[in-house]
């Protein structure tokens, strides 16, 4: 994740945002451009396994009996954590707004069984597809000519429409191919 900017998971994607937010921008030029972040991101993760490794076998116990708290009660502290977090962040209740919005939408995607990491990954990746759309048109004086004319990129385009378009011809396919309604018997 931190060398290609793409997350493998939901838990990455999470981290991708965060990164983004904080104006780490992950990708190959990362270890260049900020060798600082990344070797302090090491070694946070070298000191927090060393940590873990003191502190997990004797408090394993006391973190299993928070599985024991009954859901209602934990769920609101969770929400008031987030809550002040968010706050704490940016000192603006905007945010705050923002946070609930967002917590509503992923409330509602957990009922659907949607699945929440590809919105997360897309919050993540949208400024950086943006910046990068627009150098594109630039480089090409507005024309979207440019994203076929390589055929890296038009291979990519048709791989991006066929994955597009691959559920929607699933379901055509299931819908066509139903057995017909057995005719009901005349009554004469």
């Amino acid at each position: 994740m931190l060398t290609l900017g793409i997350p493998g998971s939901g838990l990455t994607a999470v981290l991708l945002a965060a990164l983004t937010l904080h104006g780490i921008r992950p990708g190959p030029l990362l270890m260049t451009e900020q060798p600082d972040q990344v070797w302090g991101l090491i070694a946070s993760m070298f000191v927090g396994n060393v940590f873990l490794l003191i502190l997990n076998p004797p408090l394993a116990p006391m973190f299993a009996s928070v599985l024991r708290v009954p859901y209602a009660y934990l769920a609101p502290i969770i929400l008031l954590l987030s809550l002040v977090g968010a706050y704490a962040a940016m000192r603006d209740f905007f945010v705050v707004g923002v946070t609930i919005v967002f917590g509503a939408i992923g409330y509602y995607m957990i009922k659907a069984d949607l699945p929440r990491a590809p919105l997360v990954l897309a919050l993540a990746l949208a400024p950086i597809t943006e910046s990068s759309l627009r150098q594109s048109l630039i480089l090409s004086q507005g024309s979207p000519r440019i994203f076929v004319e390589r055929p890296v990129s038009a291979v990519l385009l048709v791989v991006l429409a066929a994955s597009l378009a691959w559920p929607l011809v699933g379901a055509w396919r299931r819908r066509g191919s139903r057995p017909a309604e057995p005719a009901l018997p005349s009554s004469d």
